[in-house]
């Protein structure tokens, strides 16, 4: 089992819905996808995810998905990502993104 952390540690974690505006592989990569997040009224943000061996750029424009959105910003292949994206992997091939349940949850949105 992994470390426990404590409730306080974990109701630090800012996590949000964001809305996938643009996506694009980061070249000279095989497994980071750049990407345009629109947080609502946080605004918009490039965050660089390491996805590409289970899904296409084209698959993620227009979704909503949860990122963690005070995460310090980590330059990553020369690109700055300020934030995280939350997905599960289980196996090999199984991948699967965090989805609000509802389509109409707006960009910005958060977890509680």
């Amino acid at each position: 089992m992994p470390d426990a952390i404590t409730f306080e540690d974990f109701i630090k974690l800012d996590i949000r819905v964001g809305e996938v505006l643009a996506a694009e592989r980061v070249p000279e990569t095989d497994k980071l996808i750049k990407c345009r997040i629109s947080f609502g009224d946080l605004g918009e943000r490039t965050i660089v995810s390491g996805v590409a061996l289970y899904k296409t750029p084209e698959e993620m424009i227009g979704k909503k998905l949860l990122y963690i959105v005070n995460l310090a910003p980590r330059v990553i292949k020369g690109i700055e990502s300020q934030g995280m994206l939350l997905a599960l992997s289980h196996g090999e091939n199984n991948f699967s993104f965090i989805v609000p349940e509802g389509p109409d949850v707006p960009a910005g949105t958060r977890a509680k």
